[in-house]
């Protein structure tokens, strides 16, 4: 029988807290790739123009991945303290942090008004974001994922995961929309900061939603039973942090999680990020093409993302994960076939095919990170795998294809880079084992690190 902290919450309930975690999250990803958006799109001239298009490319992408390099440290500091706080106060902290950060780009100057000080100004706001969406991610997934029951734990904890293409599709739109209806030249001028700015609206709104929703029941239930054993055993050794507990006790669950999600990371920027540079410079479509093909793609990939994560509750995490992990791999090489023949209609069917296939990887990947781990280890295991392998995949891909792309003049080297990624990330899901189903408080007992134990006893 269900205990009582781990008894689903009533429909309506639930489907607040999803509601919460969507919102949230789609607020965090619409401020991070509006960053890459702007970066393939206007950044190389607005605050590297000395240098040549390409080169300028380069140089804004390279930005634009500095803010992956900060994930991993949002990733520890928030895992630590929402695995002993809980997860609603930092998942409102991040939110803060990264709407602020978004709204202060849309007032920075530009390297014409301040010189060499604007880049190192967007660096430092593209850290910030990045540090903020290092924690949000765990927290949002996770408190979806421990409010909800093990039957449908794959269909409620892929809602929050459909914030990234949400978090796309919304930033990709107000840019299409502008520049459709603004020259380039008023768009270059003032209307890329309009997006920007919007966040500070956005931020409010989340928070008021973000605010209404309670504190996970299994969390809750494991602090007051390590509060429990701590108040009988005064005398006992300290408590673990939980990165220590999660290197001692899960080493081998956060490196399949970081090898899992080294095909979809990848894969995701190239499809989205990078194929607006490829579009428009190798591939000969406009500008607005690009826009409205990541736009209808990003919705698409919206709509699926539930559906792969109910799959997952019947048939199994991993078998859904494989589906999209062979399946990009698969689909490189059509994709850019796709992409060279010039049409608008053919970029699309590259772009949602891509999508569609990263979407069953993207869907599991919320309840299946979460089921391995104990509970007060949860936060920091779920985020520390998710972002570190970001910083190896996610951040250096739109750079890693652009430089590959400028070497080489083919669009081969970039797939064949998308293979090998999906290589590694079926291996490190055929060594996983299956989650579906555990229960979400199993072994926390044994394993939960806010459990003091006696000095002499063996851990």
């Amino acid at each position: 029988m269900s205990s009582p902290a781990s008894a689903p919450p009533a429909p309506a309930s639930l489907k607040r807290i999803v509601a919460a975690s969507l919102i949230g999250t789609t607020i965090e990803w619409y401020d991070f790739f509006l960053y890459g958006s702007a970066a393939a799109l206007v950044f190389n001239t607005l605050f590297f123009p000395d240098s040549d298009p390409l080169v300028g490319t380069l140089l804004s992408f390279l930005t634009y991945a500095v803010g992956f390099a900060a994930r991993p440290l949002g990733a520890l500091v928030f895992g630590h303290y929402g695995d002993r706080l809980g997860r609603k106060k930092l998942l409102v902290l991040s939110l803060l942090l990264m709407g602020g950060a978004t709204f202060a780009i849309g007032l920075l100057p530009t390297h014409a008004s301040i010189g060499s000080a604007a880049p190192v100004l967007l660096t430092v706001l593209r850290l910030v974001q990045g540090f903020a969406l290092g924690g949000e991610w765990g927290g949002a997934v996770l408190l979806v994922s421990e409010h909800g029951d093990a039957e449908r734990r794959g269909f409620w904890a892929s809602w929050p995961q459909t914030g990234a293409p949400a978090g796309q599709l919304l930033a990709t739109g107000v840019l299409a929309a502008l520049t459709a209806l603004l020259s380039d030249a008023a768009f270059t001028s003032w209307g890329w900061r309009v997006p920007f700015l919007l966040s500070g609206v956005l931020v409010l709104v989340g928070l008021w939603i973000r605010l209404s929703v309670d504190e996970s029941p299994v969390f809750k239930a494991a602090l007051e039973r390590a509060e429990a054993r701590r108040a009988a055993a005064p005398e006992a050794e300290a408590e673990r942090t939980p990165l220590v507990a999660v290197l001692r006790h899960h080493w081998r669950d956060v490196l399949i999680a970081m090898g899992a999600r080294m095909a979809e990371n990848i894969s995701y920027y190239v499809v989205t990020a990078f194929i607006l540079v490829y579009a428009t410079t190798s591939a000969g479509l406009g500008k607005q093409a690009a826009l409205n093909a990541v736009l209808i793609a990003s919705a698409v990939h919206f709509a699926v993302i539930p559906g792969w994560g109910a799959l997952s509750d019947r048939i199994g995490r991993r078998p859904v994960y494989l589906v999209g992990a062979v399946g990009v791999g698969l689909w490189m090489f059509p994709f850019f076939a796709l992409v060279d023949r010039g049409g608008f209609g053919y970029l699309l069917l590259a772009v949602t095919v891509g999508l569609v296939l990263h979407g069953a990887m993207y869907a599991p990947q919320a309840a299946f990170f979460a089921e391995m781990f104990a509970t007060r280890m949860r936060y920091s295991g779920a985020s520390i795998g998710a972002q570190f392998a970001s910083v190896a995949a996610g951040a250096p891909a739109p750079l890693i294809a652009t430089a590959l792309l400028a070497e080489y003049d083919s669009s081969t080297p970039i797939s064949l880079y998308v293979i090998a990624a999906a290589l590694l990330t079926v291996v490190a899901v055929v060594c996983a084992r299956e989650t579906r189903n555990r229960d979400l408080a199993e072994g926390d007992e044994e394993r939960d690190p806010g459990v003091p134990v006696p000095a002499d006893a063996e851990r």
